[in-house]
Parts: structure tokens; sequence; C-alpha cells
């Protein structure tokens, strides 16, 4: 049986691709939503990650994460 931990990669893609379709978007609120799937992704690659012990992928969410924090916050209705 395979470990529960290692299936966290699949959702982890998932919201991942979910993200990435969504802050494609012209309409604002979609990008909103995007940018936080894109953070909730991040939390799960890290944990996936983790488990796994892969640090260069933890790094790279931890950088991803504050990119993907400035785009939600640029992407706020009173953000300029």
């Amino acid at each position: 049986m395979q470990d529960p931990m290692s299936l966290l990669q699949w959702p982890a893609m998932a919201v991942t691709l979910l993200a990435a379709w969504l802050v494609a978007s012209l309409h604002k609120k979609k990008r909103s939503w995007g940018f936080w799937c894109f953070i909730a992704s991040n939390v799960l690659w890290v944990a996936w990650g983790w488990h796994d012990q892969a640090w260069a992928l933890i790094a790279l969410q931890v950088g991803l994460f504050a990119m993907n924090l400035r785009g939600a916050r640029k992407n706020e209705p009173d953000a300029g």
C-alpha cells in the first residue's frame, strides 16, 4: 500500500494547474482565486516535499509563495 503522504503530490499538481488556469483569466475575481489556489498549492507542495525530503522543491515553493502573495495583494481592488 502506498504511503498517503506520497499521494499528496496529485492534489498539489491539480491545484497548481487550476491556479494557472485562473491566473490567466481576464476577470479580476478569477485571477484573485488563482493566486489563492497557487498559495494553497505551495502549502501542499511543501508538505509533500518535507515528507520526501525534497529540500530544493521546498525552497522553490517558499519563493513562489512570496510571489503569489504579492500577486494576490496587487490584484486587490484598491491595489496600485
